[in-house]
């Protein structure tokens, strides 16, 4: 054995025996909280082997099952914890402190830079306080009217497939819808995605979010660098696929800025408020509020607009896009929820559907709700909230006592598990939407589908009325059916399912 090897070896015992040494403190900060056994320096890392997509929800409720609601896992030197505890969660979520995203969503940086989603600190807090009024109540009811329309698109596309023996994804169909949507009401642009205008859009943002998910579970693959050297090819698709989406998303900002700067310049020349013609007057687009916004009396760059563009037309018809597609798979298979929904709506707008949609009438769909709501519970869009803890995280628990979670842990909230707990759900692998007319949980942070706190989500208001409205077309115009393959749970940035999420259709008899 030569000297050479030898003195490797002993340096990178000292540095091994080093760094397991200096997390001595924050190992003993989280001894009271249970969790897979830890190699020295590796950590639990062989239970990252195998784990993908398709089985990291299975494997992550075996070891809630094991563990408990709360767990920690050492990956190396990083310390993750991971919660189904609403006591917990709630302490963590409602701090002003603790609200900076998990790194892993730097993956997402090229795509959607350090917008909403993605940015912490001052930053964030500017943002959200400049497009918080874009999402007003008296906004939304100027949406009701679009909201209708593109249901009743929808609703015209899905009736090749009513055949009533054909299983169908209709994902599909429903992501295009939410599309339309968040592009006309959102940015003031009108994309026509469920007649054919932006297959390729929704289809880069289909297989970026695979990508993503797929490079989210290794962790080597976190850089781009490495990513770049090892996946040379999937690396020139996720280029492709970006130049698709900002392409898209620098054309929707131009025209937008270029129809306002028209209205301002008609304006002036006729001395009138014609703001109607952009519909400024009657409802400010988002798009409309960042284009004229300023921070410290500067404008919003292109570039500042186009993160936030790019963050709104992703997250603002994806997540809705798979709670809808979600909703209509497991009303398929429940055909006395499904047929006591269409009474509530034929008893609310009539079997003629005599009263118009509005907002006050969409207030009474409380059964809907309560549908929605246990779609959710089951099929939560976004299955997992992340922090970086860039503080110490003292709490108080009922169990756990009084502690530390240290600066530096990657903390989890599995909001996919807390759905399941049999302590707060009676029955919870069945769907069963009565739970929600009067529920008796002992923390309102026990259902969280839109996150909670102060980084809760700014547009769920918006998407209950959308996914209300769209319901009403379909339920009404046709019978969901019990067809196709089951729904397999797969990690992507949102809840997205391995064999599609397949139904059948009748068309009602009217």
């Amino acid at each position: 054995m030569s000297t050479t090897f030898i003195i490797v070896a002993l340096t990178l015992f000292l540095i091994g025996f080093w760094i397991h040494l200096s997390q001595k403190p924050r190992r003993d900060a989280v001894k009271n909280i249970n969790g897979p056994y830890n190699i020295p320096l590796l950590g639990a890392l062989y239970l990252s082997y195998g784990l993908t997509p398709q089985n990291i929800f299975e494997k992550a409720m075996e070891l809630g099952l094991k563990y408990g609601l709360i767990l920690k896992v050492w990956v190396l030197n990083r310390l993750v914890v991971a919660s189904a505890d609403p006591e917990l969660n709630e302490q963590l979520l409602t701090s002003t402190t603790h609200i900076t995203k998990h790194h892993l969503y730097g993956v997402l940086h090229e795509w959607l830079g350090n917008g909403l989603l993605t940015s912490d600190g001052r930053k964030w807090h500017t943002r959200r306080r400049i497009i918080t009024p874009a999402f007003h109540f008296k906004i939304l009811e100027e949406f009701v009217e679009i909201f209708n329309h593109h249901s009743k698109t929808l609703v015209e596309c899905l009736a090749a497939k009513a055949d009533g023996k054909t299983a169908f994804d209709v994902y599909p169909f429903v992501c295009a819808h939410t599309l339309d949507i968040i592009a006309e009401t959102a940015m003031g642009t009108k994309v026509n995605a469920q007649t054919g205008g932006t297959k390729e859009y929704t289809n880069a943002v289909l297989e970026m979010t695979k990508t993503v998910a797929w490079r989210f579970l290794r962790v080597h693959l976190h850089s781009d660098l490495i990513f770049s050297l090892l996946h040379p090819f999937k690396r020139m698709r996720s280029v492709k696929n970006l130049r698709i989406m900002h392409d898209f998303t620098h054309k929707v900002i131009k025209e937008r800025r270029d129809a306002l700067e028209a209205s301002l310049k008609k304006r002036n020349l006729n001395g009138a408020d014609d703001s109607e013609d952009m519909g400024t007057k009657k409802r400010m687009a988002l798009l409309d509020v960042l284009l004229q916004s300023t921070i410290d009396g500067e404008p919003l760059t292109n570039e500042d607009i186009r993160e936030e563009v790019d963050t709104f037309m992703f997250e603002g018809h994806d997540t809705t896009a798979t709670s809808l597609a979600c909703s209509l798979y497991i009303l398929a298979r429940n055909p006395r929820v499904q047929d006591k929904l269409l009474a509530e709506i034929n008893e609310v707008y009539g079997a003629d559907f005599s009263k118009p949609i509005t907002m006050m009438s969409l207030n009474d769909l409380k059964y809907m709700e309560c549908v929605i709501k246990e779609s959710l519970r089951q099929f939560a869009p976004v299955p997992l909230i992340a922090r970086n803890l860039t503080e110490d995280f003292k709490y108080k628990h009922s169990v756990l006592g009084e502690g530390i979670i240290p600066a530096g842990t990657e903390f989890i909230v599995t909001v996919f598990g807390m759905g399941y707990d049999y302590n707060a759900f009676d029955e919870p692998l069945d769907f069963i939407p009565e739970r929600h007319i009067n529920p008796n949980l002992k923390s309102s942070f026990q259902f969280i589908p839109f996150s909670a706190g102060p980084r809760n989500c700014i547009g769920q208001k918006f998407a209950m009325y959308e996914m209300k409205v769209t319901l009403i077309h379909v339920i009404r115009s046709y019978e969901l059916l019990p067809m196709g393959k089951d729904f397999v749970p797969e990690l992507g940035i949102v809840l997205r399912s391995a064999t599609g999420m397949q139904v059948g259709l009748r068309k009602r008899k009217v």
